[in-house]
């Protein structure tokens, strides 16, 4: 389908970007990637007043060491995220899970802070913000502020972002000890969305699991973390079975869909044999 009329701006800087959301008003709709949108707009699920393409920006490209932090810029692409070194050194378990994202095709256009953006519970990065803590820097009119991941996403499709503001760059805090990171998904075919997926981050000190960062994927409207397993893990000793019986709490909590892909109790039953599979393999219990 062809989709609805609507005014095009390209801005080249993050104020006229946010100057052009503000003159579109609530209808104005931001263009990143496009992997998500223009589809809609195909379908004409959505109708926007204005499309502000962000591709012009530089600003909002690239990453960079910013001491106690990672900061990926929001129109970074996947592939980029994917081949930076400092990426690969100080945010292993964003490389992880960047690389279950769609296709090569999907990576080399879409963006970091697009997929972000976009909240999709389905989506693989956004419950890798929440275990890692990140914050997404959000300008508009006003300037700029920093919202956590914890209050970022609030709905189905549904972020803290106002009409008029834009994501400029996400900040991804350094782990420091001995962590070690895995990204566990099960989709249904290869390139496919998670039906449930489990981002994880472990520190190990003495022999015993000092602390779990477990956020999960399509387990609720939104991202959600692992609370209780998180608490379990705390202390424990470093074995399988100490894993396996923390896992077991992996789904209290939340609220999975039902749907065309698995029933809600299917995913419960996914989410703690994926929790107890990535956290060992995050704590180096697996081969």
């Amino acid at each position: 389908m062809i989709p609805a009329p609507f005014e095009y701006v390209a801005p080249t800087s993050v104020a006229d970007a946010v100057a052009a959301l503000g003159e579109a008003g609530e209808d104005g709709k931001v263009l990143a990637g496009g992997q998500s949108l223009i589809p809609v707009l195909r379908l004409r699920l959505a109708f926007p007043s204005t499309l502000v393409d962000l591709r012009k920006v530089e600003e909002l490209r690239g990453v960079r060491d910013d001491g106690d932090a990672l900061v990926i810029g929001a129109m970074t692409r996947h592939d980029d995220v994917l081949r930076d070194p400092l990426v690969a050194r100080h945010a292993a378990l964003v490389v992880a899970a960047t690389a279950t994202v769609a296709d090569p095709a999907v990576r080399h256009r879409g963006t970091f802070g697009g997929a972000l953006a976009h909240a999709d519970p389905a989506g693989d990065l956004a419950a890798v913000a929440l275990a890692l803590d990140a914050s997404m820097v959000l300008e508009g009119p006003g300037g700029r502020r920093t919202v956590p991941a914890s209050e970022f996403f609030v709905d189905y499709l549904e972020t803290a972002m106002q009409p008029d503001e834009i994501l400029v760059e996400v900040r991804v805090p350094k782990l420091q000890g001995q962590w070690g990171v895995h990204y566990e998904k099960f989709n249904r075919v290869a390139q496919a969305w998670a039906i449930v997926g489990v981002a994880v981050a472990v520190r190990r000190d003495n022999g015993s699991l000092a602390e779990a960062r477990i956020g999960l994927t399509n387990m609720g409207a939104t991202p959600v973390r692992a609370r209780a397993t998180e608490a379990a893990l705390a202390g424990a000793p470093a074995d399988v079975g100490s894993v396996k019986a923390a896992a077991a709490s992996a789904a209290d909590g939340t609220t999975p869909p039902s749907d065309l892909n698995g029933a809600a109790d299917y995913r419960a039953h996914l989410a703690r044999v994926l929790t107890a599979r990535a956290v060992a393999r995050a704590a180096g219990l697996t081969g």
